[in-house]
């Protein structure tokens, strides 16, 4: 039966515990995994920039054997140069899996939906699932566990933070999202992840107030306040944000062997301060070189049942 990767509320604990393991081995042992899925070819679809999503699946799909075809806006016009059926139906005739980096959610699941092939989630408005298991792989390395543990996110209450919060609530992290009025998550993901919570032992809230929210936290995390295409809310959202930055004043409010964490790229000194992000609590480096290692076992897992 074919698997997706669209969101992490999709998966179960050990599905992604699952992951989480063969990401570990993987980094460790990668000679192990360079031909798993030897033969195959895997379509790359940016409909959006990257940097760390773009050269972390080139890379990885090469050292797992296979070929990746990439693919811009400008070579196919998703849904506007032909339907996102006919391009669905003409793909799973040439390739193993389709990595798509989009705007709309629904582009994502349409194409899935469409496809004999498996979907990756590179990241949507909606969610960035892949960040969330490299970023919780990299919370593991640093701490050896997820229960009892604080996750703070602190900032808009954006894709990266949905996809936070799941993975939190799937391992038994407790997770605060701290953000301005009118910036909270989307209340169904709020409600999907409590949900959750109360079967695996998570804490899921939602506070205004950042200063009481990181109180305990072993890790604080934030991300940028305007994301690709919302630049026409610049000016609206840096006033909006203002006294939500991540400085050392915010950090010293948390425990002491608190880490400091962000998707990239970051704006020094809008969301967070070079203080922050270059001192020995930050690990945003170690996560962007965990996203070649998960994404990498996702692959393996959904389109070679690895």
């Amino acid at each position: 039966m074919k698997r997706d990767f669209l969101s992490i509320a999709d998966w179960s604990t050990a599905e992604l515990e699952q992951i989480l393991e063969l990401s570990r081995s993987m980094k460790a042992y990668p000679a192990k995994y360079r031909r798993v899925l030897d033969g195959c070819s895997i379509a790359m679809i940016f409909e959006k920039q990257s940097l760390r999503t773009h050269i972390t699946f080139d890379v990885g799909i090469h050292q797992l054997g296979a070929h990746a075809v990439y693919l811009t806006q400008a070579d196919i016009s998703l849904g506007k140069r032909e339907s996102i059926y006919d391009t669905a139906k003409n793909l799973e005739r040439w390739v193993n899996g389709v990595v798509v980096r989009t705007f709309a959610h629904a582009t994502c699941t349409e194409l899935a939906m469409h496809m004999k092939v498996p979907v990756v989630n590179a990241l949507t408005d909606f969610e960035h699932p892949c960040q969330a298991v490299g970023d919780f792989l990299t919370m593991y390395e640093k701490f050896g566990s997820f229960q009892k543990r604080k996750f703070v996110f602190i900032g808009d209450g954006n894709n990266v933070c949905h996809s936070l919060m799941l993975m939190a609530a799937k391992v038994g992290t407790n997770f605060t999202a701290i953000t301005p009025k009118g910036y909270t998550p989307d209340p169904a993901v709020v409600r999907a992840a409590a949900t959750i919570g109360k079967k695996t032992g998570s804490r899921v809230e939602v506070v205004n107030t950042p200063k009481q929210g990181v109180k305990n936290a072993d890790v604080i995390y934030t991300d940028v306040w305007t994301s690709m295409g919302q630049e026409a809310e610049k000016e609206a959202r840096m006033k909006a944000f203002k006294g939500f930055q991540v400085n050392s004043a915010l950090m010293s409010a948390a425990k002491s062997g608190a880490i400091f964490m962000h998707c990239l790229p970051a704006h020094r000194g809008d969301e967070v301060t070079d203080a922050v992000m270059d001192s020995p609590q930050s690990v945003v480096f170690d996560e962007a070189e965990n996203r070649l290692h998960t994404q990498k076992a996702v692959l393996a897992t959904i389109v070679r049942g690895e």
